[in-house]
């Protein structure tokens, strides 16, 4: 979720509510904000805001079903999981595919912030910003490229 988001406002009173039958269901429920954990948004593709998962042994599914307290208690209750084919073990999220997104994830949210720092703090110009990283990337591929 992201707290900006409408769609994540609306479901979080049936989030909360469903959060309280956790430990009836004996399962873990939890929220991540992706503003704060970007790599996570790579790591599970999040094209959309609000995303469920369901993770068990490993395995993770993507829930797409209704969004109220009660179809969540009998998403688990009858597991109706069982139902939904898993994420592909290619675009799961501790696969080398979805790490190395994460990785580029992180990266831009670094390299945001260092431009930040140089407009704001520094009081750069924005086009000598751009020039940096320009010449930061040049440098790289000729370093890569050696």
């Amino acid at each position: 979720y992201a707290p900006w988001c409408p769609a994540c406002q609306k479901l979080q009173p049936e989030w909360e509510k469903f959060a309280e039958w956790g430990e009836d269901l004996e399962v873990n429920i939890a929220k991540v904000d992706v503003t704060e954990q970007p790599g996570l948004s790579g790591r599970f593709i999040i094209t959309a805001l609000p995303t469920i998962y369901h993770c068990k042994d490993g395995e993770f599914r993507r829930y797409q079903g209704a969004r109220t307290k009660t179809d969540f208690i009998n998403f688990i209750s009858d597991q109706e999981w069982k139902s939904i084919e898993p994420v592909s073990s290619w675009f799961g999220p501790s696969s080398f595919l979805m790490s190395s997104m994460s990785a580029l994830f992180q990266l831009s949210m670094w390299i945001r912030h260092c431009h930040s720092y140089l407009t704001e703090k520094t009081g750069m110009p924005v086009w000598g910003s751009y020039a940096v990283f320009a010449l930061a990337t040049l440098f790289s591929g000729l370093i890569l490229g050696l």
